[in-house]
């Protein structure tokens, strides 16, 4: 009967590439440290050598497993892919792997897979929002997890975070909005029960119409689950019920994206006919025609500052900060002035910021 191969170790691999085991140890776990030309031949080592490290030994031994966890509240469309990709990149350079789970916006699931993570071993958890069960927080507390929370930032929240503010970002859009004369507003928006970055940005909008003498009450709303088509729809039924609109406020690029599918359906001029805008600013934004105006929100740089702090929450123990980054407003195609507008004869005499 033949014997089996024994399966080949950290030494094996260290010896093929002429370098020590620490030295294949800090390119499994921290790549970044060690020159391309030795992590060339320690990769190519464990590829010829057909080596798998053990990492319940290595958890064991390291009392961690050098997974993060992330629970996103949906991958159907690309809100979250930039600023996710950059976490998982910066991650690798401190030598973890990223696990994701997606909660569709269901807070008892969304607590389900932390739960989950959590007992798969996960050094950490990466959470969108602030907003859920106090007893999700007390649960990763009891479990001793650091966990920061992103795509959100609120100097009220006790959990440390590297965000932005959602309604101060929307306000910033709505000022310019209501300055180009627009007075009958409507917003598609997600559900803002269970999503506290939809309501904030809903409660922006509300807010500088109370700033500019409007009645926040004239606000007329649809909600609906983030998706093109739920965009369309959203639109269909605005135009229906307030043909008077001039101007349509989303809660983010998809809804607008649909919205803005619905108007040019309709035979619709956009911006001469009606106005709408987005808010993330993803790849979407500018292949529309026209150009989407929307607020661009930095992906990347949440999800790299965001991989460092909790890193370092996990690998050192860092004290827990709060990080907030800066949101732009893209005034591109798609908002202009109403047509009914005086200063719609008068553009190029207007100022406006």
């Amino acid at each position: 009967m033949k014997q089996s191969r024994p399966a080949p170790t950290l030494q094996d691999v260290a010896a093929y590439a002429g370098v020590s085991t620490a030295t294949v140890s800090r390119c499994m776990n921290a790549p970044a440290k060690v020159t391309a030309k030795t992590r060339t031949r320690v990769e190519d080592a464990i590829e010829t050598l057909g080596y798998a490290p053990n990492f319940g030994a290595r958890a064991m031994a390291a009392q961690r497993t050098m997974t993060i966890g992330a629970v996103i509240p949906t991958m159907e469309n690309a809100v979250f892919a930039k600023g996710l990709q950059a976490f998982q990149d910066e991650l690798r350079q401190y030598g973890f792997t990223m696990l994701v789970a997606c909660s569709s916006y269901r807070p008892e699931l969304e607590a389900e897979q932390i739960r989950a993570l959590v007992g798969r071993g996960a050094d950490g958890i990466l959470l969108i929002g602030h907003e859920r069960d106090p007893a999700i927080y007390r649960f990763l507390d009891a479990q001793k997890v650091p966990t920061l929370v992103t795509w959100a930032f609120d100097d009220t929240a006790p959990r440390p975070s590297v965000g932005f503010d959602n309604r101060q970002a929307m306000a910033k859009l709505a000022q310019h909005v209501i300055k180009l004369d627009h007075r009958h507003v409507a917003m598609i928006t997600a559900p803002v029960a269970t999503n506290d970055r939809a309501a904030a940005r809903f409660a922006a909008v509300g807010d500088v119409m109370d700033a500019e003498g409007l009645v926040r009450a004239d606000l007329f709303v649809v909600e609906t689950p983030y998706s093109i088509d739920n965009g369309a729809a959203a639109l269909d039924l605005i135009l229906q019920q307030r043909p008077e609109t001039t101007v349509v406020i989303c809660g983010n690029d998809v809804l607008a994206v649909g919205a803005l599918r619905q108007a040019r359906g309709m035979g619709l001029s956009v911006p001469d006919d009606l106005s709408i805008t987005g808010f993330d600013d993803i790849d979407l934004a500018v292949v529309t025609h026209p150009l989407l105006t929307t607020v661009h929100v930095p992906h990347r740089q949440m999800g790299r500052a965001a991989a460092q702090m909790l890193a370092d929450m996990v690998l050192t123990g860092a004290p827990a900060t709060k990080v907030k980054l800066a949101t732009t407003v893209k005034l591109r195609d798609t908002l202009g002035y109403p047509r009914q507008s005086p200063a719609a004869r008068q553009r190029d005499q207007l100022d406006y910021p």
